[in-house]
């Protein structure tokens, strides 16, 4: 394993001049708007999440406008984000935010976890990237520059490891400001040079020093990596229904949102989802609607 401060110069000075400029990440960011973009790249593409996280800043630039709007709202210029939940999650985050802790978003890992749909990685990426703090990050970009550069593998476990957690905590350096750009520098890395089917090995700071390069590249021993299905899922029959009513200018009768999809049985088992989920509303008269 190379030391970690053979690894921290050449990360961070490729960071410093390769970075992407995304607004979430320039110095008047409010801790609001690192905590949106962050459940909003949660299995989202940059280029997808921008124009809508854009848009959410312009309508609740605050927890507080978003909280005074209605769940239905938050679904609605969530657009085709997809897992629309997190919409939701978002909202309710920023209920408490506003009833809670006074309208600011909480700097603490601690208190982060306690808020709706905040779970342990976006506690410790706001706690990072919107306080500063020494907190250890790790998403999948993550969890594959760590692989190959330290313990040699060409890919992470499938799912996150206690083990993996560790280590990310081993690297980190000690200043907390530095700690903070390392762990979005490692994202930044893995994101466009350490990617998954194809890293740009020449361009990468560390490749000297990767002890995956080292061992000759050995290919991926685990189970193949499969991406996730589309065509004809729950996922899709749900993002349809949803999207027909973002559409809408009002409530939509029962058999107007039950065209969009031929599988009666795989239909009403997506709406009756989407109705638990609280995405969907139904009303009298088999009408539905965003939740208000």
């Amino acid at each position: 394993m190379p030391a970690p401060e053979l690894l921290h110069t050449p990360v961070l000075e490729w960071y410093a001049a390769s970075r992407r400029d995304l607004p979430w990440r320039r110095p008047q960011r409010s801790p609001w708007e690192v905590l949106v973009s962050e459940v909003m790249l949660q299995q989202t593409p940059v280029v997808r999440v921008l124009p809508v996280w854009e848009r959410w800043m312009t309508l609740w630039p605050t927890p507080s406008r978003l909280a005074d709007a209605s769940p239905g709202e938050a679904v609605r210029e969530w657009g085709r984000l997809g897992y629309p939940r997190r919409a939701l999650r978002l909202h309710a985050a920023a209920v408490a935010i506003r009833d809670l802790h006074g309208g600011r978003v909480p700097g603490d890992e601690a208190t982060l976890r306690t808020l709706p749909g905040i779970g342990e990685y976006t506690a410790a990426a706001v706690a990072a990237f919107a306080f500063g703090a020494r907190a250890t990050v790790v998403d999948t970009n993550v969890r594959r520059v760590h692989a190959r550069a330290v313990t040699g593998t060409a890919l992470p476990a499938p799912s996150l490891t206690r083990a993996e957690v560790d280590l990310a905590t081993s690297l980190l350096p000690e200043d907390d400001a530095e700690a903070a750009t390392w762990n979005v520098a490692v994202m930044e890395l893995g994101a466009l040079v350490c990617t998954a089917r194809a890293p740009r090995c020449p361009a990468c700071p560390v490749a000297d020093r990767c002890a995956w390069r080292l061992a000759g590249s050995p290919a991926h021993e685990g189970p193949p990596r499969r991406g996730q299905a589309w065509e004809g899922t729950d996922r899709q029959c749900r993002g349809r229904m949803v999207q027909l009513l973002r559409d809408a200018d009002g409530p939509v009768a029962g058999t107007r949102l039950r065209a969009v999809w031929p599988d009666e049985g795989q239909r009403d088992r997506c709406l009756d989802a989407l109705v638990a989920d609280g995405l969907v509303e139904p009303l009298a008269g088999d009408r539905f609607r965003l939740p208000a």
